[in-house]
């Protein structure tokens, strides 16, 4: 395939806005020709920032489009699967951005609407596979830098939101665990090896937002996820840090163990004054994986041009399995049995 990959994108919210961007000026290989949103001044922004000029309104007509190749969902989660799935049956690659559904049987759905479609690449977004310092991590632990990795201690933390934009997005965000924890949840399986979750244990608290109890969610939860061979991952998941945005992961092995993200740096410059050493902190998840954003695409569109993609949708369909799992404990207050 020599001429450039055709893609379409569906939702120009503040994600798909970025990705567009990335499709449009930095993606080798791949052009975007098309896009569509109900929102008419997400259209004319495509059009004006981004010279799109074929515009929908309509997601059928969109996806029926034969001067599309491949599409890139950045749509609300509840519209993912249906999403996916038209796009498969209209001949189109297709990426979608996570979570792929909050049910677990909807996920198995789309899993055998794509192995319907062999000759086509459908990948879920988790972004961080693509960041070059997890993506080192997990190649050390494949090469024996720590032994065997028995336990995952991971975090994903945004900084505090005075106005709750999530405590409105709370409705259908599918709570703290699948909104925030399913990066987290994706990369404990990739750093362990992919082993069969068994049990599920979450506490949460409302440290900041009363209003998430009216939608049975909380600002800070904390989970423990139990793995076949006796593997363990610990999930913390806040929306209220004063300081900034704060993803990292501890990997613990038998032999050693790796840190990725501590301390939220937004680059090495440290400064020590009167008031003691500091330096400056990440604002939000696209400052600190932007780089990651870009290769995940550009992975997307190569895998569309013949590459082996290295994500796959029974990859989603498990986070899925373990977020529900999780989120069905925070509310019981119970361990949940995970099958």
């Amino acid at each position: 395939m020599t001429a450039p990959l055709r893609v379409g994108i569906a939702g120009l919210g503040r994600l798909g806005k970025r990705h567009a961007e990335q499709l449009a000026r930095r993606t080798q290989g791949a052009q975007l020709v098309a896009a569509c949103s109900p929102v008419t001044a997400e259209l004319a922004w495509a059009r004006e920032h981004l010279g799109v000029a074929t515009l929908h309104e309509d997601f059928d007509t969109f996806v029926r489009d034969p001067g599309l190749d491949a599409v890139v969902l950045v749509t609300p989660t509840t519209l993912h699967a249906g999403q996916a799935i038209a796009a498969l049956e209209a001949g189109k690659h297709v990426f979608i951005e996570k979570p792929l559904s909050l049910d677990v049987a909807t996920c198995e759905r789309v899993e055998a609407v794509a192995r319907q479609h062999p000759d086509l690449v459908a990948m879920v977004g988790f972004v961080r596979r693509f960041d070059t310092s997890y993506a080192q991590a997990r190649a050390d632990i494949e090469a024996g830098a720590i032994g065997r990795p028995f336990l995952v201690r991971s975090q994903t933390c945004d900084m505090n939101d005075a106005d709750g934009f999530f405590v409105n997005f709370a409705p259908t965000s599918g709570g703290i665990f699948m909104d925030c924890s399913v990066h987290d949840i994706d990369l404990a399986r990739w750093m362990l090896g992919n082993p069969k979750a068994t049990r599920a244990f979450a506490s949460g608290t409302i440290a900041l937002h009363p209003r998430l109890a009216d939608h049975g969610d909380v600002d800070n939860g904390l989970a423990i996820v139990e793995f076949e061979g006796g593997a363990r991952a610990v999930f913390y998941a806040s929306r209220t840090m004063a300081h900034g945005h704060e993803t990292s992961t501890e990997v613990i092995g038998t032999a050693g163990a790796l840190t990725i993200g501590v301390g939220a740096h937004r680059d090495r410059l440290q400064t020590r004054d009167a008031r003691g050493v500091h330096h400056r902190v990440l604002s939000d998840f696209f400052e600190r994986f932007g780089d990651a954003f870009r290769q995940e695409i550009e992975h997307f569109a190569a895998a569309c041009r013949g590459a082996a993609p290295v994500l796959t949708l029974s990859d989603a369909t498990e986070a899925t399995r373990i977020g529900q799992a999780i989120t069905r404990s925070l509310k019981s207050g119970l361990p949940e049995v995970i099958k």
